[in-house]
């Protein structure tokens, strides 16, 4: 499969996870719910690892892919408990497209500090993505 079946499979399965998580999380605190989804994930995600072997690789890893990896799984947490707050206090068809803003926020720090190329075509989506998710999440 390409990086874009890939893509189109991580985008339907988290608006998936949008719904299940709004309908779970009721009468549930946002955290717990969080810690909840977070255990499911690990189980998951390592059952993957051992099942194909791939675990042994963990000693090759460098300390500073190390590193970077475990930054991006403390931002990843943060991430989700803010995610499943908001998911909480408000309604999921304006909570995922403002979280969807972080579509906007990667191609800025992509651009900044990973000197990723920018094109018209980029500043124009960019522009069209902010708008959307705004006039969807506060458009009433």
């Amino acid at each position: 499969m390409t990086w874009f079946i890939y893509a189109l499979l991580s985008a339907f399965f988290a608006a998936i996870t949008a719904i299940l998580a709004k309908v779970g999380i009721k009468d549930v605190n946002s955290n717990l719910a969080t810690a909840i989804r977070t255990v499911v994930i690990f189980l998951f995600a390592w059952g993957i690892v051992f099942f194909q072997g791939t675990f042994k690789q963990i000693q090759s890893i460098s300390q500073f892919s190390m590193l970077f990896l475990v930054l991006s799984g403390i931002a990843t947490g943060l991430s989700w408990l803010f995610y499943f707050r908001a998911l909480q206090l408000g309604n999921a068809s304006q909570v995922a497209p403002i979280d969807k803003l972080s579509l906007v926020l990667t191609l800025v720090l992509a651009i900044v500090l990973l000197k990723e190329k920018v094109t018209p075509a980029i500043i124009l989506g960019t522009i069209l993505m902010s708008a959307g998710a705004i006039l969807i999440g506060f458009g009433k």
